[in-house]
């Protein structure tokens, strides 16, 4: 059984927030110091290694793919005004890491805040979360639909395949649905990101450029994925109707507390204290941790570890009678 949230604390959560909620000028500039600044100079590094050999640059690839981890949680958190007090800066400073991280900053952003509005609620799914279905929508497919939903859900398709396609393809398209602002901002991006490719492939040969970029994207959007994956779908996580959606208890039960190795931490710029940010989306990430240690309305959530991590690949839907989200295999159990 679950202890009410609200007896943990006398406080209301959103005082407890609001303590977090500032962000503190030299601790963003520190970080974008160490996080672009370094993503930036191992490029240039990179460069010099290639000369020499692929392999001596390898190990610089998957340090540069953990630097744009952090790159892009500052995109983040700029989106969610919550890495400078101005608006106008997180605004520029987002849009660069965006594109540094090949990713529109206005739609990305825009589809972000409806997910924290909606996350966990069946009735407002779609929304910048991954496609679940209830056992009842499931069993209500044809054996095509099945096997299409299946397909979506394998780890391989999802984690491996899905990542990489959404950072380097999805995300350079507009569609109808899309506001005229979301739309110019999609292709600026795409402009910039032309530009930047042309000179640099200028500058070092689009071999080169395709030698690094490539992995280093791939590495960075297959461990992006899988951290937004574990955000909302683990063992323990709540789904419910509108009817009785609440935002407090869902940003705590409905977002996972997914406990990391220090160093694995810094690079994921603690984005695993989810239940923190979805409780306090205007929280800096460097303060997330700090917000879950200092106060008892946090301490009652079971953290995942990176190795329980893996099971959580093999939950595939929401059973609304057991309320729980369940595997394949145990659909099985549940049909007979």
């Amino acid at each position: 059984m679950r202890k009410d949230s609200s007896q943990a604390s006398t406080k209301s959560w959103q005082s407890i927030i609001a303590k977090y909620n500032k962000p503190v000028l030299s601790k963003s500039i520190w970080q974008i110091i160490n996080s672009v600044g370094i993503y930036l100079l191992l490029w240039v590094i990179m460069v010099q290694t290639l000369k020499f050999s692929f392999w001596l640059t390898l190990p610089l690839i998957i340090l540069s793919a953990g630097f744009l981890i952090r790159v892009f949680i500052i995109f983040h958190d700029c989106g969610h005004g919550s890495f400078f007090k101005s608006k106008k800066l997180n605004v520029i400073v987002g849009k660069f890491c965006g594109i540094l991280a090949f990713t529109p900053y206005h739609r990305w952003t825009d589809n972000h805040r409806a997910h924290h509005k909606t996350v966990g609620n069946l009735d407002k799914r779609g929304m910048g979360d991954i496609w679940t279905l209830t056992v009842d929508e499931y069993l209500e497919m044809s054996r095509w639909q099945r096997l299409t939903y299946r397909l979506f859900r394998h780890p391989v398709f999802l984690i491996l395949l899905g990542g990489p396609v959404s950072f380097l393809v999805l995300n350079r398209f507009t569609n109808s649905k899309m506001t005229r602002k979301q739309k110019i901002n999609v292709h600026f991006t795409n402009l910039v990101i032309l530009v930047a490719i042309g000179v640099v492939s200028w500058w070092i040969g689009w071999q080169a450029f395709l030698l690094i970029q490539l992995p280093v994207m791939y590495i960075a959007s297959v461990g992006g994925i899988y951290l937004f994956y574990l955000q909302h779908q683990y063992d323990d996580v709540i789904w419910c109707r509108s009817e009785t959606w609440d935002y407090q208890k869902l940003a705590l039960h409905g977002s996972s507390f997914f406990k990391l190795p220090a160093l694995l931490r810094w690079f994921t710029g603690s984005i695993g204290f989810h239940h923190v940010h979805h409780l306090g989306p205007t929280i800096p990430n460097y303060l997330l941790m700090k917000c879950h240690e200092e106060n008892e309305i946090f301490h009652e959530i079971k953290p995942i570890t990176l190795f329980k991590s893996l099971h959580s690949l093999k939950l595939r839907l929401w059973d609304e009678k057991q309320q729980q989200i369940v595997t394949f295999r145990e659909l099985k159990v549940i049909g007979k």
